[in-house]
């Protein structure tokens, strides 16, 4: 089969790749479709993520498709049945799985292989994380289940409630998702981000105010002259040490902030102890999903909640897909591509 395959830092190459066989309790979908992300674009960029990949291994971890082969032992699905995974899959057996925190598992089973023909997915994924979908339902709306049930998690673990104001930095992908699922708790919801294009897709999804923040050199002066009083939540969507600094200054006394995008491996930051005290804030960070949030996430894409038309802006063929990842490190102004392994 035809797959990009990840060798390190930005060296992603199109190969043709044996198609192994299937092992107990396995299941091999044909890909359909599969989406650009963020954090391959980390991946690409660093060469590899500790605990996701190690290469040379197939890359790429949003996609939907259709049963094409079942293994020895698996008896509750068909070939012919079309599905989305998700990325993982917890053991269920260790403290953080048996507390309900099955997100922080300390054997996540990790899956990447959504640039290419076809995908094997593991027995342990095939149990926990692999879903049917409506016959109404597109692959392109399917493929964006993954993401989306990380933001589910955020929304739910930030407790957003009806009224509140909330402030999403950053307007890619994942700032946008948060821009649905917030204004659908009946939040008034500000944007600040950069490139007109997001921006606009922000106010398209809802937002009830989008500031262009591209151009300042201070942050939190930028967003407060503009934003007036301050906000009840701040969703950090951005994952730069300098927005998680940004967005302790920037919530009311009282408030909650969510550091939800991941900082490059090794940073650090400065946090004012005297704000964060005597001004009573919550924070948390939010990290990857739980099977129960992939499923509520796909319940939103079903009822029309989220669609692909609203985050999916651009295509290209599975053969200019390192040119593609090579413009997305210069600024690709896409919000999120869908990629085409098949002709």
């Amino acid at each position: 089969m035809k797959a990009a395959v990840l060798y390190g830092r930005e060296d992603v190459r199109i190969e043709d790749v044996k198609e192994r066989a299937l092992q107990s309790g396995e299941i091999r979908v044909t890909i359909h479709a599969a989406l650009t992300c963020g954090t391959d674009l980390k991946v690409y960029r660093r060469g590899y993520h500790a605990r996701m990949i190690v290469p040379p291994a197939v890359f790429g971890h949003e996609f939907a498709g259709v049963i094409s082969e079942v293994g020895p032992k698996v008896s509750d699905w068909r070939v012919g049945e079309r599905v989305v995974a998700a990325n993982s899959a917890p053991c269920g057996a260790c403290r953080w799985c048996e507390a309900g925190q099955p997100n922080l598992c300390d054997d996540l089973l990790f899956l990447n292989g959504a640039y290419a023909e076809s995908i094997v997915i593991p027995a342990r994924l095939v149990q926990k994380n692999l879903l049917r979908l409506g016959a109404e339902t597109s692959f392109c709306d399917a493929a964006l289940v993954e993401p989306l049930a990380c933001v589910v998690l955020g929304v739910e673990e930030t407790a957003l409630k009806a009224g509140e104001r909330v402030l999403v930095l950053g307007a890619g992908p994942i700032g946008l998702m948060f821009v649905v699922l917030a204004r659908a708790c009946g939040c008034d919801v500000t944007v600040a981000g950069r490139r007109s294009a997001r921006l606009a897709a922000a106010r398209r999804l809802g937002a009830n105010h989008v500031m262009d923040v591209g151009a300042a050199s201070d942050l939190v002066r930028a967003i407060q002259a503009e934003n007036g009083e301050a906000p009840d939540v701040v969703l950090e969507a951005i994952g730069k040490p300098e927005a998680w600094e940004a967005a302790v200054q920037l919530v009311r006394k009282g408030g909650r902030v969510n550091f939800f995008g991941g900082c490059p491996a090794g940073t650090t930051v400065s946090l004012d102890t005297g704000r964060i005290h005597y001004s009573g804030l919550a924070l948390l960070a939010s990290f990857h999903h739980t099977p129960a949030t992939i499923r509520r996430a796909l319940a939103l894409v079903e009822q029309g909640t989220v669609r692909a038309v609203d985050f999916v802006d651009d295509e290209c063929e599975l053969d200019d897909l390192p040119a593609l990842l090579k413009s997305m490190t210069a600024g690709n102004r896409a919000v999120k591509t869908h990629v085409r392994v098949r002709d």
